[in-house]
């Protein structure tokens, strides 16, 4: 069965087309600027070249419309119809505590998504445009909700609660909910199996470092604490993302720039994180780690903050379970730079007794262990796949 993924924000749509049976990606792809003036899409047919073209695309339905037409193009589709794509898996960034697992989409679904909205306003709205708009063009075709905030549903009381009165979470359900989901519960599965060992069996933390950024302690398969909270403004300093701050800098600032509350988020989300700590210089960690190497005081700043934050987490995890046996480092950051993950287990993990082999740092693009054999720690470098976990669960479902 060929399942197709997509994944929707406010103005792009990513999507991939993968066989179930085989795992194989069959084409991927982007659509960019939807709803605004330049948007274009871009498709690579596994094995083929990567088009790309400037395309008006009003909404979503649009997206998808051309995303469908490219998959079954004479010349360079991957399908000679639409009747060979058995399911659809859609990512849903908010489920709440309505949804602790992977669901088959009807309309009781999607009337319940629609109520976390407001736990989501920038991501929920967009990915329920995604749903409406296959369900117009694809009616007698299944689909699945995978909701990023299921995976860490497992969470006991006493990770997920706040200090605040109660009421508020009996009214509106305020509580830690996580995010990344999806990524941290294919990483930590994968951990296990490249290691051999049961999952079950296991005390694993996964750093899910990118421009987004969170962490996740997963203990005998079930996830035990994370990061983000409410929303994925929580946890560590990210790419804009102010992470954790004593909230009342909220007041002292609004108090002091004559600024709203509203205005006040949108610095925390927008303009705080790397990009703010270091002065606007950038919210990309590839630019603060040449920064870093030049000798910029801001970036070599921003850098170490960011490391100590991660293994801030790293440590406090370790001690929710008791002990850890294995760390994993995932996402486009935990993934590609060496450096930072040099910086993290090298300056503050020693107490663990990892031991960083340096040679299989330096390595890319594959699920590597790369710690020493004497390591006490195993510290891992697993490259994320979210949209093959999500085809997993639609195809399980379906």
């Amino acid at each position: 069965m060929n399942i197709l993924v997509i994944n929707c924000g406010s103005s792009s749509l990513k999507f991939q087309l993968i066989n179930a049976e085989n795992e194989k990606l069959i084409a991927k792809g982007l659509c960019e600027r939807i709803g605004i003036d330049g948007s274009k899409i871009s498709y690579t047919p596994d094995g083929g070249e990567k088009e790309e073209k400037e395309v008006p695309m009003g909404n979503h339905t649009d997206a998808i419309r051309l995303v469908l037409e490219a998959l079954t193009n004479e010349k360079t589709g991957v399908v000679k119809s639409l009747a060979e794509i058995g399911a659809v898996g859609h990512r849903i960034v908010h489920g709440g505590e309505k949804f602790a697992k992977s669901t088959v989409i009807d309309s009781e679904v999607l009337a319940a998504i629609e109520e976390c909205n407001d736990l989501a306003p920038l991501h929920n709205p967009a990915n329920l445009i995604g749903i409406n708009a296959c369900r117009e063009l694809m009616p007698d075709t299944p689909m699945v909700a995978v909701f990023d905030t299921a995976f860490h549903q497992t969470m006991p009381d006493k990770a997920y609660m706040y200090g605040l009165p109660y009421e508020y979470y009996e009214k509106y359900k305020i509580r830690r909910y996580g995010f990344h989901g999806t990524s941290h519960s294919y990483v930590s599965k994968r951990a296990a199996e490249v290691l051999g060992k049961k999952y079950e069996d296991l005390k694993i933390i996964v750093c899910h470092l990118g421009n987004g950024a969170s962490v996740s302690a997963v203990m005998n398969g079930k996830c035990v604490d994370t990061s983000m909270g409410l929303t994925p403004l929580e946890g560590l300093i990210m790419g804009t993302r102010s992470g954790d701050i004593d909230p009342a800098i909220i007041e002292f600032i609004a108090h002091k720039e004559g600024k709203s509350i509203d205005e006040i988020m949108s610095v925390l989300n927008k303009k705080s994180g790397v990009l703010g700590l270091s002065d606007n210089l950038s919210s990309d960690f590839r630019d603060l780690e040449a920064g870093y190497h030049e000798g910029s005081a801001r970036a070599i700043n921003t850098m170490e903050t960011f490391a100590y934050r991660v293994a801030k987490y790293i440590g406090a995890y370790t001690a929710a379970m008791n002990g850890v046996d294995v760390i994993c480092f995932t996402a486009g950051v935990g993934e590609n730079s060496a450096f930072i993950r040099s910086m993290i287990c090298n300056n503050y993990l020693g107490y663990l007794g990892v031991k960083l082999d340096e040679e299989a740092n330096k390595k890319r693009g594959e699920d590597i262990a790369i710690s020493t054999a004497d390591s006490s720690t195993t510290v891992m470098v697993i490259p994320t796949n979210e949209e093959l976990a999500i085809a997993r669960e639609t195809y399980r479902l379906v």
